[in-house]
């Protein structure tokens, strides 16, 4: 089957540094060598999109001291990566309510997004302050602007005319989500994209993610049958 479009919830990096009895930061840091792992793997693979979940909603819960560590963490990781990645050939979007962070971050993160690479290979959807839930609404809430204006007519309102609203609406359709860490739940996100997508829970810490466990589940994809509501009798006629 082809492949077009995987997400990812990297989780496990706290764990990760504290089993090396490490503050959970220096899991952080770990987890952005990851990062480039995976990149370097989907490229290989000849896999054209790959969605991240960096930072959700909810994850502003966490210690203030953590979160301030995880924005410098992610506006340095922007400085240093962006040029190397956009050469390789990435291009980078950013997904969820920007809003909430600092005109710093959300200036670099606009001059990000702007950067065309010459020969695209991948597009990286880094999903930050990024709720499911939150896309869902905020595309309810733009669909009703547009049909109070007139623009949107109460019969054309179809799933797909909703799709078009949501935050990856003009990426392909989400072929498989990979949680690394042995959670097993997928945490409020994507919620709207992953109707039909292959679910892949495994115990790999995000550090850990290598080009290695990427395959092992690129090959396990493989073996599954999706079937979109038919039966197998149907595919295999």
């Amino acid at each position: 089957m082809n492949i077009q479009h995987i997400a990812i919830i990297m989780d496990g990096n706290g764990r990760w540094a504290a089993q090396r009895k490490r503050p959970r930061t220096w899991g952080h840091k770990a987890g952005v060598k990851a990062v480039k792992s995976a990149l370097q793997a989907c490229v290989k693979a000849n896999i054209g999109h790959l969605t991240l979940f960096a930072f959700s909603s909810e994850n502003w819960r966490r210690p203030e001291a953590e979160v301030s560590r995880l924005m410098t963490l992610f506006l340095s990781s922007l400085e240093k990566e962006t040029p190397e990645l956009t050469q390789q050939g990435v291009a980078i979007r950013f997904i969820g309510d920007v809003s909430a962070f600092s005109d710093k971050l959300q200036a670099k993160m606009a001059e990000v997004s702007a950067l065309e690479p010459e020969r695209q290979q991948l597009t990286l959807n880094v999903a930050v302050n990024y709720g499911g839930r939150w896309d869902i609404v905020q595309a309810a809430k733009q669909l009703i602007i547009d049909h109070q204006q007139g623009s949107v007519n109460l019969d054309d309102i179809s799933e797909d005319l909703f799709h078009s609203y949501t935050c990856l609406a003009q990426q392909p359709a989400i072929d498989l989500l990979i949680r690394t860490g042995g959670e097993q739940r997928i945490s409020n996100f994507l919620l709207w994209q992953c109707a039909y997508t292959e679910l892949f829970f495994i115990d790999t810490l995000w550090p850990d993610f290598d080009e290695k466990v990427l395959q092992s589940v690129l090959d396990a994809y493989q073996q599954r049958e999706r079937r979109f509501g038919q039966t197998s009798e149907q595919l295999n006629a």
